[in-house]
């Protein structure tokens, strides 16, 4: 419970250092900020949260002895996306310098989410894996065995 609250009250500090930095600052523009603040807030909720929550619904569906590995396979991919999308898109790059983002980042963000999924993939069907306890027949089951 300590560390929370040192968690809060460290939010709330920093916050207010930001609230007094930007309304001291002489080039403030106020409706820039509401309109920044407004599409974050907008891009949060109704483009990130929606995409997380469908995602967790499909992997619902995701059989159980696989579904922590699929779990942190999507994780992996969303934060590789997150990170290389804006390099594959290439917002900003100046047509006439070959030299700025010079590298396919397209092909080889899509080459680093299919060795995700390949990883991923080798890691469900492996032979190698364990059955849990919950996958285990009543008899392979240690003291389950009858009389």
């Amino acid at each position: 419970m300590k560390t929370r609250t040192g968690l809060v009250i460290g939010g709330c500090l920093l916050m207010a250092y930001a609230v007094v930095g930007a309304t001291t600052d002489a080039d403030l523009a106020p409706a820039g900020v509401l309109l920044f603040l407004a599409a974050v807030l907008v891009g949060h909720d109704a483009v990130w949260m929606v995409a997380v929550l469908a995602v967790g619904a499909a992997l619902t569906r995701v059989p159980p002895r696989c579904r922590t590995t699929v779990r942190i396979a999507a994780i992996t991919a969303a934060a590789v996306t997150v990170v290389g999308l804006p390099l594959a898109l290439g917002f900003g790059r100046a047509a006439d310098n070959a030299s700025v983002l010079p590298l396919p980042y397209g092909r080889n963000l899509l080459a680093v989410l299919l060795v995700i999924a390949g990883t991923t993939l080798l890691a469900c069907v492996s032979p190698l894996r364990r059955p849990r306890a919950a996958d285990r027949k009543e008899s392979e089951r240690p003291g389950g065995g009858s009389p």
